[in-house]
């Protein structure tokens, strides 16, 4: 789906070609999808478009899990999960949102943290985009059959907590990180979904 570039409503859109080179310039503008991984993630994903543009976007959308192995941020690599990606776009690409899960289980492998990652551009945030892409996000939870998600986030960072809470979320536990993860507190929340 290609938006207006005028737009200014957010709306969840899967990733396409068309819209690839606006999620480059996000990425070349120090702005990373992944949470823990951070400029590592994002140089991947760099080189990933540059080597191949349409394999990059088809491995955003791996519902049997046909992917290669995921590699840790302590260099371990382990099996992929089933996944998808949507962009929030307003007109340009304005953030990322994923959601993994396993088959037939509401259950996450230890290794995950959470069932939803998510993540803004600095220059569109404070706008209601994570808590409006968290709520569709929700729908395709429940669209591959889940009946809850876990998600989580760092002690200090506020504005995730309050979109967590915003649809529904209730905090479980505060607990430590795999040390894979860098180990360190980390806030684990629930949302069940009806």
């Amino acid at each position: 789906m290609w938006m207006n570039e005028h737009q200014t409503s957010p709306t969840l859109i899967t990733p396409t070609i068309m819209t690839l080179d606006s999620y480059r310039d996000a990425l070349m503008r120090d702005w990373s999808p992944d949470n823990v991984r951070g400029s590592v993630a994002a140089q991947e994903h760099l080189i990933s478009i540059a080597k191949d543009r349409d394999a990059f976007i088809k491995s955003l959308q791996d519902v049997d899990a046909t992917g290669p192995p995921i590699t840790l941020p302590d260099g371990a690599t382990i099996r992929r999960l089933p996944s998808i990606t949507r962009w929030i776009w307003d007109g340009s690409f304005a953030g990322s949102i994923g959601l993994r899960w396993q088959k037939h289980t509401s259950a996450l492998p230890p290794h995950v943290l959470g069932h939803i990652g998510f993540s803004v551009v600095p220059w569109r945030r404070n706008r209601g985009y994570a808590k409006f892409a968290l709520a569709e996000m929700l729908n395709c939870a429940r669209a591959v059959g889940l009946d809850r998600v876990e998600l989580t986030t760092l002690p200090d960072n506020l504005a995730s907590q309050k979109v967590i809470i915003a649809n529904g979320g209730v905090f479980l536990e505060k607990f430590l990180k795999d040390k894979a993860y860098g180990g360190g507190e980390s806030l684990r929340y629930i949302i069940t979904l009806a």
